[in-house]
């Protein structure tokens, strides 16, 4: 459910432990729903509006006592409505906005089990985790047509939480 800002605009969406934000532009997050367990992922339903990357804003809500802490299983459904299909789709870890994750700050994709169970999705068959010394996720082996929807699970481990970190989309368009 959106929760609306000092201005009045729907821009903070809340599940489980964490608020996601569109704030930065790009796209808009149309729902939001789960608690972040493997059992419960988060889904994030969002509407891609350019080919450009985009950055998906996570804030770490006051925590309860069933909180596991670090811990985000995380299923983003992407509308492609930016023009051009898609061949590759890029995820990237920031701790510090435009910086990319780097060794120490405890972000990751699911770091500590290679192969990861917790990685899949319906329009690619393939993914690449790149872990040091950034933190990128790149699905390949696929594609997604203008106005197609893909779903892309993974799961986000935090293990020095920090109160806001990023989510840097980048969908990768055909060479011409």
């Amino acid at each position: 459910m959106p929760v609306a800002d000092a201005h009045g605009q729907d821009d903070h969406w809340q599940a489980g432990q964490y608020s996601f934000s569109d704030e930065l532009g790009g796209f808009r997050i149309r729902s939001v729903s789960g608690s972040g367990t493997k059992s419960d992922p988060v889904v994030l339903g969002e509407e891609l509006e350019t080919a450009d990357p985009v950055i998906l804003t996570i804030r770490e809500r006051q925590p309860t006592a069933n909180f596991i802490e670090g811990i985000l299983y995380l299923r983003i459904m992407t509308l492609n409505d930016s023009g051009h299909p898609w061949v590759d789709f890029m995820f990237e870890l920031q701790s510090i906005l435009n910086e990319p994750s780097e060794f120490g700050d405890g972000l990751s994709f699911d770091q500590t089990h290679t192969p990861s169970e917790s990685i899949s999705s319906d329009s690619f068959a393939k993914y690449d985790r790149q872990l040091e010394p950034f933190d990128r996720l790149r699905f390949l082996d696929g594609h997604v047509d203008t106005l197609h929807q893909a779903t892309f699970d993974f799961l986000i481990t935090d293990f020095n939480p920090k109160r806001v970190f990023y989510l840097l989309q980048d969908p990768g368009i055909p060479a011409s």
